[in-house]
């Protein structure tokens, strides 16, 4: 008995395409899925749990439960939207059972009440894409030690509206808060980074066209030396 041929799925393959695929078991559906959406679910992660192994475990689980699950997937949302919920409660998971319950900041609205002001000031502007300011692997793993130290609410808000230029709205149906939270933890994440980043530039500056150290002393040295050639010539 000849086994029927699986259906092959291009890279223009839609969403809803490829969630009835992997419904049906089709490797190459979950395997173009995956592909299509790994960077952004992986910064989610990521920037929730703060450590890259445990982030792509945590993508890795992620992904086997949107596939025992996608069957009930009807396309109300977005599939990223749907997948990326599934990063997050997985990550969050991870968090609760390790017990760094300390290090865990809510995703609902509690606590940001004293931005709400800053909230009101706020436009609906697209964020400046981060990646496209970081010039030189030292710049972005600068870029990415500062989203790093964000307290963890703001961080992986930051990282979905700044990295990946995800929506207010998209933003707010992922993690399960109201728009307005998203915008006022957007508006104080990009303040505190920008301070991060200022800090580090003032030092940068002051540090600039250093001579000191190694080339101080050589210098020294090259003066010496012609210093002694010309004593000697005048004795």
């Amino acid at each position: 008995m000849t086994l029927p041929r699986e259906k092959t799925f291009d890279a223009n393959a839609t969403d809803a395409e490829l969630a009835q695929g992997v419904a049906n078991a089709s490797e190459a559906a979950f395997r173009l899925l995956m592909r299509r959406y790994n960077q952004p679910l992986f910064r989610t992660a990521r920037s929730i749990l703060r450590d890259d192994a445990e982030a792509e475990d945590a993508l890795q689980d992620a992904y086997m439960a949107a596939y025992r699950a996608i069957g009930s997937f009807r396309g109300d949302s977005k599939l990223a939207t749907w997948l990326t919920r599934i990063v997050v409660n997985e990550c969050l998971a991870r968090l609760r059972k390790s017990r760094r319950g300390a290090q865990i900041i809510p995703m609902d609205g509690e606590g940001d009440a004293a931005l709400a002001v800053a909230e009101t000031r706020m436009s609906e502007e697209s964020p400046n894409p981060i990646e496209s300011e970081a010039i030189g692997t030292q710049s972005r793993r600068l870029i990415e030690a500062k989203i790093d130290a964000l307290p963890g609410a703001f961080r992986t808000v930051f990282v979905m509206r700044a990295v990946e230029e995800m929506s207010v709205v998209e933003v707010a149906s992922c993690l399960d808060i109201p728009e307005a939270t998203v915008r006022t933890r957007f508006f104080r994440a990009r303040s505190l980074m920008r301070e991060a980043l200022a800090r580090e530039a003032d030092q940068a500056v002051a540090s600039a066209f250093s001579f000191a150290g190694e080339r101080c002393d050589r210098i020294v040295e090259r003066v010496i030396a012609e210093f002694h050639k010309l004593q000697t010539s005048r004795g």
